[in-house]
């Protein structure tokens, strides 16, 4: 018998960035039949920053077809676990997901090479992650 896979939600205030570069991490390195992942964001922007795109082209990861969307109640109903990018009290809260945070700093705006730097921690975080969850390939 196998279970349905595990909904990971990645989330920020406009999923413009680190959720954004998360859950690509996570899909990317997953065991896609234990878990897979979506990103969303409580005020979400009018694109992905072009900087968080660049540097994850520059690792084979395409986000140029990714869409900023909504974190709605539908979005986090079906969710494993929800992960926050470091927005404090702004974060988005689902009452009863479990939760964590990752205090990650915002590329927006940043230069390339603090965004990459960005870009390998969240990569260190996700594969943390599957790791202690048991969810690898």
């Amino acid at each position: 018998m196998t279970s349905t896979p595990k909904l990971i939600l990645f989330a920020c205030i406009h999923n413009a960035g680190r959720s954004q570069m998360a859950a690509a991490w996570f899909n990317a390195l997953v065991d896609p039949s234990k878990a897979r992942a979506i990103s969303a964001g409580t005020e979400p922007g009018s694109r992905v920053h072009p900087e968080v795109r660049e540097v994850m082209q520059q690792v084979g990861i395409d986000l140029s077809g990714s869409t900023p969307q909504k974190l709605t109640d539908t979005l986090a109903a079906d969710a494993h676990l929800l992960i926050t990018m470091g927005c404090g009290e702004a974060c988005p809260a689902v009452p009863g997901l479990r939760r964590d945070d990752w205090p990650l700093e915002d590329p927006k705006g940043k230069p390339l090479e603090r965004v990459r730097a960005i870009r390998d921690e969240v990569k260190a975080r996700v594969e943390t992650l599957i790791a202690a969850e048991g969810w690898g390939g």
